[in-house]
């Protein structure tokens, strides 16, 4: 299950508890060995606003954690329209995505710097 949003930001870890996703859920059919630009691509046939050059697409792996309730985040990598990235050929296996977990695609505008890292973050 693949979850979207489009300012830039992951989802809050509160937005999976209790058995509740994020509204933003799109319907995404792939393969553990699909690319990081492949899922971008997939991405922007459902919105086209995000084929411009330059928006930032930035994944992670959301999934349970085996320690406490709740879930747990890792980003991953991300890519850019328009440009070739190092991150492009990162397959989700590669990253021990497991099927069950969800993947969490915040997206950043090309007008828009993508916000600091998740360890800045306070969750």
């Amino acid at each position: 299950r693949v979850f979207t949003t489009n300012n830039g930001r992951h989802h809050r870890m509160d937005e999976f508890s209790r058995g509740n996703v994020p509204s933003s859920e799109l319907q995404i059919y792939t393969w553990m060995d699909a690319t990081l630009k492949e899922l971008t691509s997939l991405v922007k046939e459902v919105y086209p606003e995000a084929r411009k050059k330059g928006t930032h697409f930035n994944f992670a792996i959301v999934f349970t954690d085996l320690k406490r309730p709740g879930y747990r985040v890792k980003e991953i990598g991300s890519t850019m329209s328009g440009r070739k990235g190092t991150d492009d050929s990162m397959t989700l296996q590669s990253q021990k995505f497991q099927i069950g977990d969800y993947l969490d695609i915040a997206i950043t505008p090309p007008n828009r710097a993508p916000p600091p890292s998740s360890r800045m973050r306070p969750y």
